[in-house]
């Protein structure tokens, strides 16, 4: 299993070169189902190896020029601020054990992975959609949207250590007017900061296992290399649409697994 986990780990990074974005929703359930870690702390490891593979995906946008920073300011603002007050201070004080129905015991872990799985399946119909968002022309209220679209994008990652890219690229082309190139690589930056942000909140609170940790990144980074390699030779809404399909049967897997068998 522990090879598979390592293949999925390339797969991750490649997702991330290739599209943007969808990668980092695979991480979490690749470390809990092919690694055996545990829900909780596969959450703090999916932030760090999603915020150190974004962050290498944002450089080489920046280089090319596809990267907006005011626009990184302003959803920092609140999306920073909320991934980072959610680590720190509110996942501590979840109850291991929510509620019970009758004999059905509705544990921290399970609730997590399936609310995660439903995270998966809004987010595969996103990625299988085929109709392209386009730019608002009247934009005069954007910041204070933006912000709020900040905290919603901060309170998804700081529960379920997920990007949120499919939530954010499709923001920043509809709010802020980005070209689509420029929403991948401004996202990416985004995540990145949010995601590492994240992990420092979780400092502390979790036994890190270092060495498995950043070979499991390096892993990642290495697959967003061979993806930025490939951008340019395939389809990318054609990959996009086939990967929400994958990601999609494996939400309603975890689903099934958690809550039926």
């Amino acid at each position: 299993m522990e090879i598979a986990g390592y293949i999925a780990s390339l797969f991750i990074g490649i997702s991330l070169g290739l599209i943007g974005g969808g990668g980092s929703i695979l991480t979490v359930p690749v470390l809990v189902y092919l690694f055996s870690v545990s829900p909780t702390l596969a959450i703090s490891y999916s932030l760090f190896i999603v915020g150190f593979t974004s962050l290498v995906g944002a450089f080489n946008n920046y280089r090319k020029g596809f990267m907006s920073f005011r626009t990184v300011l302003l959803f920092g603002s609140s999306s920073i601020t909320t991934v980072f007050l959610t680590r720190k201070f509110i996942i501590p004080k979840l109850p291991d054990v929510f509620f019970r129905i009758g004999s059905f015991t509705v544990t921290h872990a399970l609730f997590v992975m399936v609310v995660f799985s439903l995270l998966m399946i809004a987010a595969s119909f996103s990625m299988i959609r085929t109709s392209h968002v386009r730019a608002v022309t009247n934009r005069s209220h954007q910041p204070r949207v933006l912000v709020f679209y900040g905290l919603l994008i901060g309170l998804v990652t700081g529960f379920l250590g997920a990007g949120g890219g499919f939530l954010l690229i499709p923001a920043l082309v509809i709010i802020m007017g980005l070209p689509m190139k420029h929403a991948i690589g401004t996202s990416l930056l985004i995540i990145a900061l949010n995601s590492l942000v994240g992990f420092v909140g979780d400092l502390g609170l979790h036994e890190i296992r270092w060495t498995f940790l950043l070979m499991i990144t390096a892993i990642a980074v290495s697959g967003i290399f061979i993806g930025g390699y490939f951008s340019q030779q395939v389809n990318s809404e054609k990959l996009k649409k086939g990967f929400g399909w994958f990601v999609l049967a494996m939400g309603i897997y975890i689903i099934l697994k958690e809550v039926l068998l």
